[in-house]
């Protein structure tokens, strides 16, 4: 889970909208519920597939089921094709490269907005949600008790929301003196974010790809 966890965690254009989210008159508020809609997001898709799955157990050989396989190996593989397409595409020179226009609208978001804001890029985000299905999955199947599977995946959470957690911490120990660490890292983060997510894409698609094709054969 740690793997995937860590892919989910390292999400620029999101640690991009929280940085603009803390820069708003109430950031500390705002910050609060970005990070709160970002976990809620991550926890109700992994539940979701949690309770899709049951409580398969995994074989005697302790092998996930092959349904896992099978989801593994059709995520990895769009990951990797989509990993391809952003290298492809992304800018030749990173000082043109452009956020998203809907960025320049989060100054005027309500509380509410920011919360479905961090829900849709925690788990409607195109890495972000393959790869906590893929972690759910392995949960889901590996026969341990429901109890255990919910730890498993609020660990899976928390880590997963390490991106987010470190900039929050940021401004809510620094304040404003904070503004200059995090405007940084937006600037670099808008510059490399293709990239970036270009070979996490790419990296983890196959990733699952080689997981997938382990479990079928096994």
């Amino acid at each position: 889970m740690l793997g995937l966890a860590a892919g989910v965690a390292v999400s620029p254009l999101p640690i991009i909208a929280l940085i603009i989210v803390l820069a708003t008159p109430r950031g500390r508020l705002n910050g609060l519920v970005f990070v709160t809609g970002w976990v809620v997001g991550l926890s109700a898709l992994g539940a979701v597939v949690l309770a899709v799955g049951g409580q398969e157990k995994a074989d005697t050989h302790g092998h996930p089921a092959d349904w896992v396989g099978v989801l593994k190996l059709v995520l990895g593989v769009a990951l990797a094709l989509f990993g391809l397409r952003l290298w492809r595409h992304r800018p030749a020179d990173v000082t043109q490269a452009q956020l998203p226009k809907w960025m320049a609208a989060i100054d005027s978001f309500t509380a509410v907005k920011i919360f479905l804001l961090a829900l849709l890029l925690s788990a409607g985000n195109l890495k972000n949600a393959p790869l906590t299905i893929a972690a759910a999955a392995s949960i889901s199947s590996s026969g341990l008790p429901v109890g255990e599977q919910i730890a498993t995946l609020a660990i899976f959470v928390v880590i997963a929301s390490a991106g987010m957690l470190v900039p929050l911490g940021v401004f809510l120990v620094m304040g404003e003196r904070a503004k200059n660490t995090l405007g940084n890292w937006k600037e670099w983060a808008a510059r490399h974010n293709m990239a970036i997510m270009a070979v996490l894409f790419f990296v983890f698609g196959l990733k699952l790809l080689g997981d997938g094709i382990d479990v079928l054969v096994s």
